[in-house]
């Protein structure tokens, strides 16, 4: 009788061990699950955002923060966007062959509407911030502007493209974007409905 009732509570303390220990663990896991999952801020933040282009005048430079990067709008003139053939031979990659932007920005301006250029602000180097340098020789003698990065000397030109004999190795990044009125383009989002930017290397 004594056997038995030992085998019932060795059951009984089996089993009572193994819920409290499995809701235990259920417990435990809540705050690793949820250190993974982002907060309010971080969805925001990797959300298509609206940018309003009214205001803008030609040779300026608009920069705003997506998913933690700066975008930038720049506003090309006709003198600006007359440099853009003349520096195919200086060019890394004048074509934009390799997979730095949309399909719809793969041509020599880098851009669904000419005027208007859109690219990530880092460099595709080390991930430094150029600086934009719209004046000629502001940078060199055969400078014809463009973004200059002050790290380590790598040079684009006013579409984005990286000159040969640079530390960078690729033209700039250009976010997935479209325009939804004459004045005003959402980034982060195209009319296929496809979200994100291309990644950064």
């Amino acid at each position: 009788m004594t056997d038995e009732i030992d085998k019932k509570r060795r059951c009984f303390l089996r089993t009572a061990t193994t819920a409290v220990g499995g809701i235990g663990l259920a417990a435990a896991s809540v705050p690793f699950f949820s250190y993974w999952m982002p907060d309010a801020a971080t969805e925001a933040g990797a959300a298509p955002i609206r940018i309003d282009i009214s205001g803008m005048k030609p040779r300026e430079q608009l920069t705003v923060p997506w998913r933690g990067m700066p975008v930038w709008v720049i506003y090309r003139d006709e003198e600006m966007l007359a440099t853009l053939d003349k520096l195919t031979p200086a060019l890394r990659d004048p074509l934009s062959e390799h997979d730095q932007q949309p399909a719809y920005c793969k041509n020599t301006n880098r851009s669904i509407k000419p005027s208007f250029f859109i690219s990530i602000g880092i460099c595709t180097h080390l991930g430094c911030v150029p600086t934009y340098r719209p004046d000629a020789a502001s940078v060199s003698p055969n400078w014809l502007g463009g973004f200059y990065c002050p790290c380590h000397g790598s040079e684009y030109d006013l579409a984005g493209r990286v000159y040969k004999d640079v530390p960078a190795p690729l033209n700039l990044k250009i976010p997935r974007h479209m325009y939804v009125s004459d004045t005003a383009i959402m980034i982060g989002e195209d009319q296929d409905g496809v979200q994100g930017a291309i990644a950064i290397s």
